[in-house]
């Protein structure tokens, strides 16, 4: 109740009337049943904007530290996150990655949309980097469809930094659904599991128009004082 409170009464108006964000392809959202929401990770403000432009809730795993702050902001930061269809899970731990899995595999056996940033972190300057492989694990356990969604504007909206809400256009596009059934019986084979996730960040390049670097986003991070951006002319294979 208090999703949909959020998104037609407290803070989706706002968004609609500041920042008047468009969208594309909401036909491509399945009317029922559970699909994964395949996406590039410009913004703090990216899980805002695309359930905002979708008719149905999707929901996103969240780190488990946001549920964890203690004192009233602590309580009323995990009842916000709760309400808003955030899941925690725990990233610190040896078994992080499969928790994860775990926790999608859950929502996406009740038929639920699940939000997922095949990048694994933001974007630190912009550019679409390469895919971590447990989205197509999960697609091809699981069996259902990749919808890829690809926010444009939000870095401009909210930077990296200090929190920051500019007066800027989105736009929020959904991609067709990518139908990975040719590769039945075959989670777990990693150059599968690769093919599949390029395949995805290719069409979120496409619908986005972002660079391409064939690196981790989180692998250029480690070298980047936090709160800043990386100048956007680093060489692809900086960070390799």
């Amino acid at each position: 109740m208090f999703y949909w409170l959020l998104k037609f009464v407290l803070i989706g108006p706002f968004i609609h009337s500041y920042n008047r964000p468009t969208v594309e392809g909401v036909e491509n959202i399945p009317a029922d049943g559970p699909a994964i929401m395949a996406g590039n990770h410009l913004s703090f403000a990216d899980w805002l904007f695309a359930p905002l432009m979708s008719p149905r809730r999707i929901n996103y795993l969240a780190k488990a530290e946001y549920f964890r702050t203690p004192g009233l902001k602590g309580r009323f930061q995990k009842f916000f996150f709760s309400a808003s269809g955030q899941y925690p899970i725990d990233r610190s731990g040896a078994d992080a990655a499969e928790d994860a899995l775990n926790a999608a595999r859950k929502l996406l056996d009740q038929g639920k949309l699940v939000g997922l940033y095949p990048e694994g972190t933001r974007s630190p300057d912009g550019r679409l980097y390469k895919g971590k492989t447990g989205m197509a694990r999960l697609a091809l356990e699981t069996g259902v469809p990749v919808i890829p969604v690809a926010v444009i504007g939000t870095d401009e909206v909210s930077p990296p930094g200090p929190f920051r809400w500019r007066r800027r256009r989105v736009t929020v596009k959904f991609g067709a659904p990518i139908d990975f059934s040719r590769y039945e019986g075959m989670g777990g084979n990693r150059f599968v599991e690769r093919a599949v996730t390029d395949e995805v960040m290719y069409e979120l390049m496409q619908m986005g128009g972002q660079e391409y670097v064939d690196v981790y986003a989180a692998s250029l991070k480690k070298d980047v004082p936090s709160g800043s951006r990386p100048d956007a002319r680093i060489p692809d294979t900086a960070a390799g």
